[in-house]
């Protein structure tokens, strides 16, 4: 890696310009991201840009730095902290120590030391990442992988070939321990197309499984092995409410990886179930869900149930392996790649029949095909009479290429019913989330886990779909909706800044101050004078 990211934590911004001016980032192998001036400021900023190193100061408004480095290390546990003050204190120390911060600094700060402990830091990250990118490490991971019996039992599981009252046998015989109670199937698709300079695919595809396993391993107690050209992992869950909290962690995960060994992969996310053999499902749930990389992007985490609602676990379609290329293209294709689809199916497998009894099956096959696809996905259409007799009769006297219009045109309107039901499905929730926004903007614990969880979707889809459609993050439109509140109260009402910050979300006045100016540009009390002399 070039350049390591570096993000300044300082409420007094002469001192943050102090430091970026003394030093020379560039010639260390580092480049200053950012600055934030109070804690709260700079936790946004380390969500966005996930920079490798955070100094601090400690005494800052807000959020101090020793909280802000407790949050860090719980969500991003590989970004490094260094702690710079002017307070030395013990008890300070003690904490920097039992959160992992790598320096406590003292000021006044020195350039010369400070220049020396940004080297070390960046020799340290260096091995840390040249130990994860190491060929030889990882040649020598991928011929210790797992046992041929555990990969063969895997592999049954996921192509369903093993029953019920077989599985504790075969968890005893293979020291397998799978408690659950619930169980979910992860499909980490990596992308051979985009390897780092001097990395095979092989090995690229052994760097992500090893990281799969280290960062989603323990916590989810998940079984990693390699099937199909993916690597899969077996996640087990407390209750099927944890879904969520799995999608996020592998969305982070995602951006991980990237960021580490440059890996572009996409993890599909499939259908909880309670059950072992069950596995077999969620493992095509979760494939299916890689597959629409293609429409929500690569480098995260798609969750079936919540991206895809309206696909998962839809008995009758799974048989169908002559319309499978089909129905893949009419929920991810173009309208040429569709087109393409139909000719292909009706070349190959419906107008070469020698036989008239055998071209009158494939018409009721071909009728009931689109009318369960058209049921399971919820479409709406004319299409299909209530008398299927009619239609049969009518697609028996039609030509080849009059039959192949009407299935492209069939296919076609259902092509754009799955974009509007998907386009619905997000409108909807983004309104929901909007709507929650307006109706409890003035409760200061409002967040965005608590939308979250009242919507039932993860961090990490909703964030994303909402920045999408609104252009802001969640935090962002919060806080530009209080301030609109706010600017509305100080005009209409004579209350106190300090009660109106209370009435729009915030316990602490100054930091109310510290918003309201970041967005208007003035202060509270400014902003009505201006206002008041403006009416006269």
């Amino acid at each position: 890696m070039d350049k390591y990211t570096v993000l300044l934590v300082d409420d007094e911004e002469e001192a943050i310009r102090v430091i970026m001016k003394k030093l020379d980032w560039e010639k260390m192998g580092f480049s200053v991201v950012g600055y934030a001036c109070n804690g709260v400021k700079a936790f946004e900023m380390v969500e966005e840009y996930q920079p490798d190193v955070v100094m601090t100061d400690i005494k800052m408004p807000y959020m101090n730095g020793m909280q802000l480095s407790e949050r860090i290390k719980a969500r991003f546990p590989t970004t490094k902290i260094l702690i710079f003050t002017g307070f030395d204190e013990f008890e300070y120390a003690r904490e920097a120590v039992h959160l992992e911060v790598e320096e406590y600094i003292l000021k006044p700060i020195n350039s010369s030391e400070l220049t020396n402990i940004f080297t070390q830091l960046k020799n340290k990250l260096d091995l840390e990442i040249s130990e994860k990118r190491n060929v030889e490490i990882l040649q020598k991971y991928y011929m210790e992988s797992l046992p041929l019996l555990q990969a063969n039992f895997y592999s049954m599981l996921m192509e369903g070939r093993i029953h019920e009252e077989e599985i504790p046998q075969y968890l005893s015989d293979y020291q397998l321990n799978f408690h659950g109670p619930c169980y979910c199937c992860l499909v980490v698709h990596t992308s051979s197309s985009q390897a780092p300079e001097g990395m095979t695919p092989l090995l690229l595809f052994t760097s992500v499984q090893k990281q799969a396993e280290e960062h989603l391993g323990k916590k989810w107690h998940a079984k990693a092995f390699p099937y199909l050209e993916n690597t899969v992992l077996i996640a087990q869950l407390k209750s099927d409410s944890e879904i969520m909290e799995l999608t996020d962690d592998c969305d982070r995960f995602c951006k991980y990886v990237r960021h580490i060994i440059g890996a572009v992969i996409t993890v599909g996310i499939g259908q909880v179930c309670e059950h072992i053999p069950d596995l077999s499902q969620s493992y095509n749930s979760a494939r299916t869900a890689v597959s629409y990389r293609v429409i929500y992007g690569a480098s995260r985490a798609i969750n079936m149930q919540e991206s895809v609602p309206q696909e998962v676990n839809k008995p009758g379609l799974a048989n169908e392996d002559k319309f499978s290329h089909l129905f893949k293209m009419l929920r991810l294709g173009s309208a040429d790649d569709i087109a393409e689809a139909v000719k292909g199916y009706l070349h190959q497998v419906f107008f070469h029949k020698s036989s008239l009894r055998q071209y009158h099956v494939d018409i009721m096959e071909l009728i009931s095909v689109l009318y369960r696809f058209a049921a399971n996905q919820e479409i709406v259409t004319d299409v299909f009479p209530e008398n299927m007799k009619v239609l049969y009769a009518q697609l028996l006297d039609m030509d080849a290429s009059t039959i192949q219009k009407w299935m492209l045109d069939t296919c076609l309107a259902f092509h754009e019913e799955l974009i509007d039901a998907r386009n619905q499905s997000t409108k909807s929730f983004v309104s929901k989330a909007k709507e929650y926004v307006h109706n409890n903007y003035t409760d200061e614990k409002l967040s965005l886990d608590e939308v979250c969880h009242v919507l039932g979707v993860s961090n990490s889809y909703f964030s994303t779909v909402f920045k999408k459609k609104t252009g802001k993050s969640f935090i962002g439109y919060l806080t530009d909706f209080r301030m609109d509140q706010a600017s509305r109260l100080l005009i209409e009402t004579n209350d106190k800044s300090y009660i109106i910050a209370k009435q729009v979300g915030y316990t602490d006045p100054n930091y109310f101050s510290y918003v309201f100016k970041r967005r208007f540009g003035v202060s509270p009390s400014r902003y009505r004078t201006e206002h008041m002399e403006s009416e006269k």
